[in-house]
């Protein structure tokens, strides 16, 4: 009786509410999700949000750019035991080492290539952590900076191309992955050189931060270190081209990219004598059990998103930000402070699934691009990983190098977060970086 009182629009905003309750409480969110829209649903629109739920499911079974999720996640996994950034990493080493800093700066490189094969960020701040860490702790490195740097590089995954948070936020937005894809492009490798340029001035004005490598750990033969990175670039770079070229050349769909790209992994993980019965079988039960996290999460954020729709809270929430004092720059302003909030306990598919269906129709509203939109979304939800209390890349850190202090991991991230924040400002002043590439190749 009660509930029957209350506007149904406003029944969306006590379902919200609820929803951030139970998430900090520790709930599971994909479970909270859909027992909250069945409950609501039913309370503002009967029997009807059953046949809701029904329609929502198979909305979501017929994106076909969603089947590009297991298959760029396998494509990471299979590279994560390749030995490729092995490979990569000493041989930047042996070339860079006399510079004050130079693990700082491979350390960077190589995620930043790696981000470009896998959007798995446990795995690559494990597999980074793992190579660059112990060899930066040796060589006496600061183990805050080393942390930060690690943390910051393992991130880009989740930003540059492909990655499966574009992918996922694609249809949730209603755009086209291919433009988030082109858009994400540019803004990634500025992210990458702007830790990059703060890594190395550090270690330049103190070179006590990260003292050059001794001697004999430098190359002492040109043509080892050309040889390692041939063996270590040459193979990522091909399968840069299969995952990410043919989508930008319009040769395949991200779908059709994604399977060469997994495909194209598979083949060299077997070239690099890396493949066994063991390893194939617990990459394959490692991609069915994130991608199932995903999609399942996605299932439920889509029924959840479509009744708080139905219950009129959206038309509420867009007419509260249209009718707000402000120019639209200052509202989309608005906009990315709450989600630097809402990423600091949440991870970023909450974000993505449950929070950008209810600001994309402002936006639409606003006329403001929304590929630029989604973009400063995906740099703004890589500080997701870097902000406390959840920064869940601090804990595959310490999971993956236990001799770190988690008070030096936390630390050491919250610089390059403060770098992240800096990037979103700009893109924010100059959208041109995240719209010149996708206007240059799609007109």
């Amino acid at each position: 009786m009660m509930f029957e009182m209350i506007p149904t629009e406003y029944l969306g905003l006590i379902m919200l509410g609820l929803l951030l309750v139970t998430i900090f409480i520790g709930f599971p969110i994909a479970f909270t999700l859909m027992l909250l829209a069945v409950v609501f649903g039913y309370l503002g629109m009967e029997h009807r949000v059953f046949r809701l739920m029904v329609s929502q499911t198979f909305g979501i079974m017929q994106q076909e750019v969603l089947a590009a999720i297991p298959l760029f996640v396998l494509m990471g996994f299979f590279l994560e035991r390749t030995g490729l950034m092995e490979r990569l990493f000493r041989a930047l080493q042996l070339a860079m080492g006399g510079l004050p800093g130079s693990l700082y700066l491979v350390t960077l490189l190589v995620a930043t290539i790696f981000a470009t094969a896998t959007g798995i960020i446990g795995a690559s701040v494990t597999v980074i952590g793992l190579l660059a860490v112990p060899v930066m702790l040796k060589y006496g490195y600061y183990p805050r900076l080393a942390a930060g740097v690690v943390c910051a590089g393992g991130t880009l995954g989740i930003l540059i191309p492909p990655s499966i948070m574009l992918v996922l936020m694609a249809p949730v937005m209603g755009v086209s992955v291919l433009h988030l894809f082109a858009g994400a492009i540019i803004p990634g490798l500025m992210l990458a050189g702007m830790h990059i340029v703060y890594a190395m001035f550090r270690a330049l004005k103190n070179p006590a931060l990260g003292p050059p490598l001794p001697v004999e750990e430098r190359a002492a033969n040109w043509w080892v270190v050309v040889k390692e990175l041939i063996l270590g670039f040459v193979p990522a770079a091909l399968l840069m081209f299969f995952a990410l070229g043919t989508i930008l050349l319009g040769i395949a769909t991200p779908t059709e990219a994604a399977a060469l790209g997994a495909f194209g992994a598979l083949v060299m993980t077997a070239l690099y004598g890396s493949m066994t019965w063991k390893m194939f079988k617990e990459c394959i039960m490692s991609t069915l059990q994130t991608s199932a996290m995903i999609l399942f999460l996605a299932v439920s954020a889509n029924i959840y998103a479509a009744v708080f729709s139905r219950l009129g809270s959206g038309v509420l929430v867009t007419d509260w930000f249209l009718n707000m004092p402000l120019e639209p720059f200052w509202i989309v302003v608005m906009m990315m402070i709450l989600i630097f909030l809402l990423a600091w306990p949440l991870e970023w598919p909450a974000i993505v699934l449950i929070f950008l269906p209810i600001l994309t129709p402002v936006v639409r509203e606003l006329e403001i691009d929304l590929v630029w939109f989604g973009i400063l979304v995906a740099v703004n939800l890589q500080s997701a990983f870097l902000s406390p209390p959840v920064a869940m890349a601090a804990y595959y850190l310490k999971g993956a190098v236990p001799i770190l202090k988690l008070s030096d991991i936390y630390i050491g991230m919250l610089q390059f977060n403060v770098i992240q924040n800096l990037a979103v400002v700009i893109i924010l002043i100059f959208p041109a970086i995240a719209l010149w590439l996708p206007r240059v190749v799609y007109g």
